[in-house]
């Protein structure tokens, strides 16, 4: 009788390991508009999980740390969170910092006594939900001054840094990566990496006498934002940078030749 109560409590365990395993894992990406659809990586990083419809894209251009919880927009994480028992694990990438820095009123968090507490914030309440945080610093901004790559965010990187390594999460520092790739690119193959073309003669002074049309229509082009090719290319760098960070995810991927 001892022996086929412990045979079934095997069989049982064994049903239940062979269930949770053949539960899919899902990606919840929270950020802003260098991760968000039509402008950022976000989308492009989903493409590339096996189960696309596992990856879920919640960032969202013009937020920060702080007005990404105040619009509500946190809560629907933690409601997802919440709802995890379909999936073998949740693991959340969170990447703020653009719009976290000063001049944007609304949204501008203090680098020193605010920013730090949301993303620490950000990471226990993942945690306490049962979900993975993994903190991203943000993507560099694509500007040179006279061949060198400006670095503005860089303040924000380090406080991310300190966060993932206080909180003992995955960190992936997209930061580091990205500017050490741009700055070996130069600004003319980095200018690919934008929305639309780089118009002739952009960011060249005015010339002596021309007066700019009223109304007239501003280019689309920036160094910050990512058209298809951008896309494609970071969410590559993260998806490696998640693969070393997180090892267990790196069979959510679809093979090479298949991305």
């Amino acid at each position: 009788m001892k022996f086929l109560l412990s045979l079934s409590t095997a069989l049982a365990l064994f049903a239940g390991a062979t269930q949770a395993a053949e539960k899919p894992v899902r990606f919840i990406l929270v950020g802003d508009s260098t991760m968000a659809s039509n402008s950022g990586y976000g989308d492009a990083f989903c493409a590339r999980v096996n189960r696309a419809n596992t990856c879920i894209n919640l960032a969202k251009g013009g937020r920060s740390s702080a007005s990404f919880r105040a619009e509500g927009r946190w809560a629907e994480v933690e409601g997802l969170l919440r709802g995890a028992d379909a999936y073998r694990k949740t693991y959340v990438l969170i990447q703020f910092g653009h719009n976290d820095q000063p001049g944007k009123p609304g949204r501008s968090t203090d680098l020193q006594t605010e920013f730090p507490v949301n993303m620490t914030r950000y990471a226990q309440e993942v945690q306490a939900l049962g979900g993975v945080p993994v903190l991203v610093t943000p993507l560099t901004r694509r500007t040179f001054k006279a061949g060198v790559l400006e670095n503005n965010l860089a303040p924000w990187a380090d406080v991310v840094r300190a966060t993932a390594a206080a909180q003992h999460t995955p960190l992936l520092d997209l930061n580091a990566d990205s500017y050490a790739a741009v700055q070996a690119m130069g600004q003319d193959q980095a200018d690919t990496l934008a929305m639309v073309p780089r118009p002739d003669g952009y960011g060249e002074p005015a010339a002596a006498g021309k007066v700019e049309v009223a109304g007239a229509a501003k280019t689309a082009f920036d160094r910050t934002h990512l058209g298809a090719k951008g896309a494609a290319y970071f969410s590559r760098m993260v998806m490696e940078e998640l693969k070393r960070a997180v090892p267990e995810t790196a069979g959510q991927f679809k093979p090479e030749n298949e991305q």
